[in-house]
């Protein structure tokens, strides 16, 4: 009996771990599948502008001079986390419709899996990017698994150049 009993309790608390990390991956899993979408929806051409414009973003959203003051009108953790997010989601905006318009790249040729790849990884790039840049730790606490991959800033390097690495070996 008693072995009967250590393993209903294996199962358990097996199965709890599961759906926990699953539900603390949701987020991720989210942003991954409408990157994903996007890439099938708007094109290959539209999902390299947008990985590319994510970069050029960032360098417009360090650049910006009043970001400082910006981030000043946030009364709550809450608040200046979305100006700073909404801060970067204009310094993506104007590089993609540049992008958009000069860069011929419908003619690049990813194929599904690479592009699931792409989108998983752009993923990892943007949950790192929202860690060191826009501290969504004060608004926001993730598991200690989530944690324990975007947090260190040993990492931050990877997961900034991971989907530029996986645009040079998945585009073709």
């Amino acid at each position: 009996m008693d072995f009967v009993t250590q393993a209903q309790e294996f199962a358990t608390s097996g199965v709890a771990d599961a759906w926990g990390l699953f539900g603390n991956s949701l987020a991720f899993i989210i942003l991954a599948g409408v990157l994903f979408l996007f890439a099938l929806r708007a094109g290959r051409g539209a999902f390299l502008s947008l990985v590319v414009a994510l970069y050029a973003g960032y360098g417009l959203y360090a650049a910006f001079p009043y970001t400082d003051e910006a981030l000043a009108l946030g009364s709550t953790p809450l608040l200046t986390f979305g100006i700073s997010v909404g801060l970067y989601l204009v310094a993506v905006l104007i590089p993609y419709l540049l992008l958009r318009r000069v860069a011929v790249s419908d003619f690049v040729s990813i194929g599904f899996v690479g592009l699931l790849i792409l989108s998983i990884i752009t993923t990892g790039f943007l949950f790192a990017l929202a860690h060191f840049v826009f501290d969504v730790g004060s608004v926001y606490s993730f598991s200690a698994s989530i944690e324990s991959l975007f947090a260190p800033a040993e990492y931050f390097f990877w997961w900034f150049i991971a989907p530029l690495v996986g645009l040079l070996f998945l585009a073709r």
